[in-house]
């Protein structure tokens, strides 16, 4: 899933609109492919909170492109949620809850876990500004591909969670409207699988049930209409599935969304 940004932004006229609309495209370097997929992951969050941390003291808006959940750590670190607390509105189709405890091995589900300050407590904490977001201040939407033992713990977490695509509108803004009695300025993370897959499949994850583009396009209005989204992430697009490219344009749409409501919530 790492090729999915540079597929992205591959596309010269996707990228010119984007710099015609004052966006400036950076890249962050890659870490050294020899060492263990973990230290990797560790190593390009304390990169990208060092960046973050950059592009928030210049008045921009951080949007990342990701290749897997686990980014979510280094762009929290760099909003410096010590100066204020940052809630997190997060759409996948996973729960991405599991800890080191609970889990069959995969570290990309455990990115949620660990934002909420729930294993890997050490190495967390090598990630420069990183504080764990309180599960409350969290709502989980489009989740719907459950191992069987990922039902329990996010059940007894304190998340709000919305589960596939068939919530009403008013059950996300009333989530959305609890949260924001909390914290004012939140992270926004779109994993691309939630997604359903016939608007294209974003990985080899991929589930049915998950939300249309106009649901998530629709989504995304509404969390920018009622919060200060201080940086968003574009997360899990695999191009190597995306035979069709079908994905690849549904994912420039939620792009341009974001980017459309970055913009229009400044102005505002």
């Amino acid at each position: 899933m790492g090729a999915g940004p540079s597929r992205l932004l591959g596309d010269a006229a996707f990228v010119d609109e984007l710099r015609a609309a004052d966006w400036r495209i950076e890249t962050i370097e890659a870490p050294q492919a020899a060492d263990p997929e973990i230290v990797r992951i560790a190593e390009a969050d304390r990169r990208l909170a060092r960046r973050v941390r950059a592009a928030a003291e210049e008045g921009a808006f951080p949007l990342v492109l990701a290749g897997n959940c686990n980014s979510c750590l280094g762009t929290v670190a760099g909003l410096d949620p010590a100066t204020a607390a940052v809630g997190v509105v997060w759409f996948d189709a996973h729960p991405d809850f599991d800890t080191p405890d609970r889990s069959l091995g995969f570290f990309d589900g455990m990115g949620l876990a660990i934002l909420t300050g729930n294993g890997w407590e050490l190495l967390r904490a090598t990630i420069p500004g990183f504080l764990p977001v309180a599960e409350r201040d969290v709502v989980l939407v489009g989740v719907r591909d459950f191992e069987p033992h990922q039902r329990a713990p996010l059940k007894g977490s304190g998340l709000r969670v919305l589960a596939g695509s068939s919530f009403a509108p008013a059950e996300l803004a009333g989530a959305l409207d609890g949260l924001r009695r909390r914290v004012h300025r939140v992270y926004l993370h779109i994993d691309l699988d939630a997604l359903d897959p016939s608007e294209g499949r974003a990985n080899r994850y991929a589930a049915e049930g998950g939300l249309s583009l106009l649901q998530l396009e629709e989504a995304i209005d509404l969390v920018f209409g009622s919060f200060e989204v201080a940086a968003a992430a574009i997360t899990a697009y695999d191009p190597e599935v995306d035979e069709d490219g079908r994905m690849a344009r549904s994912a420039r749409r939620v792009l341009r969304a974001v980017a459309r409501g970055a913009v229009t919530g400044r102005a505002g």
